[in-house]
């Protein structure tokens, strides 16, 4: 069943018209490209491909690697399947494409699974494009967090996907820790300003309290740009997973508020 088409169709046209009808109308047309071109999983063969290509092979991949990293540790816990559900849920996916995810999910936690060849041909399906790896590695990080905790074989795993993807053991920690403070900002951006509130906010943009204004202003800018939902779907990310963009999107955000109106 070919439906990509028809999803981005309908994205599209609900953006471009603001209503139902001009989104049918844009689903309608997405069908047409369906019925002429579907789309596979052939985007991880390893050659660069279309857009098409590179969406399903982030699609994929992300799922994929998100059950390895869930049996990292030798179990998969109950707290990482339902971190899978819940993203799946997050991302709004039924039918087919959930059952992609979910089969996706399944064969990344078999044993021997080849991650080194499936992360080289997803780095060369994705072009190198550094900001769609970055938000990939993220990903795997949060999952690596379902739990609460980050024992020896999730972190080992973590530096093997990030050595892969072309990131360095110290690009990681840094990461790592803006991740970490990423989701303690986002659960109390509902409550009072609190000084651990400004200090996750540091963290996120990957700055401290002696840089100065001009600097955090390039880093906010960085950021933004690396994570701009609209950006990262023109270059590979999957429509599905532009929700996981805009939370990113809106922490930064409100951390560079926060910082700013504190400064």
């Amino acid at each position: 069943m070919r439906i990509w088409g028809k999803l981005l169709g309908f994205i599209f046209g609900f953006m471009l018209s603001k209503n139902l009808i001009g989104a049918l109308i844009g689903m309608f047309i997405g069908h047409t490209f369906d019925k002429g071109r579907g789309l596979n999983f052939s985007g991880l063969s390893g050659a660069k491909g279309s857009e098409n290509q590179r969406q399903s092979a982030f699609f994929y991949t992300s799922f994929s690697v998100m059950g390895y990293m869930a049996k990292a540790n030798g179990l998969v816990s109950k707290h990482e399947i339902q971190f899978a559900n819940a993203y799946m849920d997050k991302l709004s996916l039924q039918g087919e494409l959930r059952q992609q995810a979910q089969d996706a999910f399944r064969e990344g936690k078999m044993a021997g699974f080849p991650l080194n060849d499936r992360l080289a041909k997803f780095k060369q399906a994705c072009g190198n494009r550094h900001d769609l790896l970055l938000l990939f590695l993220e990903i795997q990080i949060q999952v690596a967090f379902a739990d609460g905790t980050l024992d020896n074989d999730e972190r080992q795993a973590l530096h093997a996907i990030a050595q892969q993807l072309g990131f360095s053991a110290k690009e990681l920690d840094q990461l790592l820790e803006m991740i970490i403070a990423g989701a303690q900002f986002h659960q109390g951006q509902s409550g009072k300003s609190t000084q651990s509130q400004l200090e996750n906010a540091y963290k996120v943009l990957g700055v401290t309290t002696e840089t100065s204004q001009g600097d955090i202003k390039k880093a906010y800018r960085k950021l933004m740009s690396q994570h701009h939902p609209d950006k990262l779907v023109t270059k590979g990310l999957p429509p599905e997973m532009m929700e996981v963009a805009k939370q990113k999107a809106q922490d930064i955000q409100g951390a560079y508020e926060l910082i700013t109106k504190n400064k």
